[in-house]
Protein backbone atom coordinates (compact mmCIF):
# COMPACT_ATOMS: atom_id res chain seq x y z
CA UNK A 1 0.00 0.00 0.00
CA UNK A 2 1.32 3.53 -0.40
CA UNK A 3 0.41 7.12 0.89
CA UNK A 4 -0.41 9.90 -1.64
CA UNK A 5 0.51 13.49 0.10
CA UNK A 6 -0.66 16.32 -2.27
CA UNK A 7 0.83 19.79 -0.48
CA UNK A 8 -0.48 22.97 -1.73
CA UNK A 9 0.83 26.32 0.01
CA UNK A 10 -1.66 28.55 -0.58
CA UNK A 11 -1.66 32.04 -1.19
CA UNK A 12 -1.86 34.04 1.91
CA UNK A 13 -5.73 34.12 3.20
CA UNK A 14 -7.05 31.80 0.68
CA UNK A 15 -7.38 28.92 3.14
CA UNK A 16 -11.32 29.50 3.41
CA UNK A 17 -11.96 29.98 -0.14
CA UNK A 18 -10.19 26.25 -0.81
CA UNK A 19 -11.53 24.62 1.77
CA UNK A 20 -14.74 25.96 -0.10
CA UNK A 21 -13.47 24.61 -4.00
CA UNK A 22 -12.34 20.98 -2.41
CA UNK A 23 -15.96 20.34 -1.44
CA UNK A 24 -16.54 20.75 -5.36
CA UNK A 25 -13.46 18.83 -5.76
CA UNK A 26 -14.01 15.83 -4.33
CA UNK A 27 -17.33 15.35 -6.20
CA UNK A 28 -15.35 15.39 -8.99
CA UNK A 29 -12.44 13.11 -8.11
CA UNK A 30 -13.90 9.38 -8.32
CA UNK A 31 -10.46 8.54 -6.12
CA UNK A 32 -11.49 10.45 -3.16
CA UNK A 33 -14.97 8.63 -3.36
CA UNK A 34 -13.53 5.47 -3.37
CA UNK A 35 -10.47 6.00 -1.08
CA UNK A 36 -9.72 6.84 1.91
CA UNK A 37 -8.34 10.24 2.47
CA UNK A 38 -7.76 12.55 4.55
CA UNK A 39 -7.79 16.64 3.90
CA UNK A 40 -5.09 18.42 6.32
CA UNK A 41 -4.73 22.13 7.38
CA UNK A 42 -1.67 23.09 9.04
CA UNK A 43 -1.91 24.44 12.67
CA UNK A 44 1.73 24.96 13.13
CA UNK A 45 4.35 25.43 10.92
CA UNK A 46 4.17 27.02 7.70
CA UNK A 47 1.45 28.83 7.06
CA UNK A 48 -1.64 28.42 4.87
CA UNK A 49 -0.69 24.96 4.07
CA UNK A 50 -3.12 22.43 2.70
CA UNK A 51 -2.69 18.62 2.34
CA UNK A 52 -4.83 16.11 0.29
CA UNK A 53 -3.86 12.76 1.38
CA UNK A 54 -5.12 9.10 0.15
CA UNK A 55 -4.13 5.86 0.16
CA UNK A 56 -3.82 3.74 -2.83
CA UNK A 57 -3.00 -0.43 -2.97
CA UNK A 58 -0.39 0.12 -5.47
CA UNK A 59 1.56 2.57 -7.42
CA UNK A 60 -0.49 1.27 -10.16
CA UNK A 61 -3.86 1.93 -8.67
CA UNK A 62 -2.16 5.57 -8.24
CA UNK A 63 -1.28 6.03 -11.98
CA UNK A 64 -4.78 4.94 -13.35
CA UNK A 65 -6.60 6.84 -11.14
CA UNK A 66 -4.64 10.06 -11.76
CA UNK A 67 -4.83 9.00 -15.57
CA UNK A 68 -9.04 8.95 -15.30
CA UNK A 69 -9.48 11.72 -12.73
CA UNK A 70 -7.37 14.57 -14.47
CA UNK A 71 -8.25 13.52 -17.88
CA UNK A 72 -11.39 15.03 -17.34
CA UNK A 73 -12.35 18.49 -18.68
CA UNK A 74 -14.58 18.43 -15.28
CA UNK A 75 -11.28 18.01 -13.33
CA UNK A 76 -9.82 20.82 -15.38
CA UNK A 77 -12.12 23.11 -15.16
CA UNK A 78 -12.15 22.90 -11.11
CA UNK A 79 -8.19 22.82 -11.22
CA UNK A 80 -8.40 25.72 -13.32
CA UNK A 81 -9.87 27.53 -10.26
CA UNK A 82 -7.75 26.03 -7.72
CA UNK A 83 -4.52 27.07 -9.26
CA UNK A 84 -4.69 30.90 -8.50
CA UNK A 85 -5.16 29.85 -4.88
CA UNK A 86 -1.90 27.83 -4.28
CA UNK A 87 2.05 29.53 -4.59
CA UNK A 88 3.45 26.14 -4.87
CA UNK A 89 2.72 22.44 -4.11
CA UNK A 90 4.20 19.03 -4.36
CA UNK A 91 3.61 15.44 -4.08
CA UNK A 92 5.37 12.90 -1.82
CA UNK A 93 4.23 9.42 -2.00
CA UNK A 94 5.30 6.64 0.77
CA UNK A 95 5.08 3.19 1.18
CA UNK A 96 3.00 1.85 4.31
CA UNK A 97 5.34 -0.27 6.55
CA UNK A 98 3.31 -0.64 9.41
CA UNK A 99 -0.28 0.91 10.29
CA UNK A 100 -2.13 0.61 13.72
CA UNK A 101 -5.74 1.25 13.19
Amino acid sequence: MIVVRNIFQLKFGKAKEAKELWKEGRMINSSAQKQPYRLLFDAVGDSYTMVFEITYDSLSQFESSMQNDMGTLEWKNWYAKFVPLCRSGKREIFTIHEENK
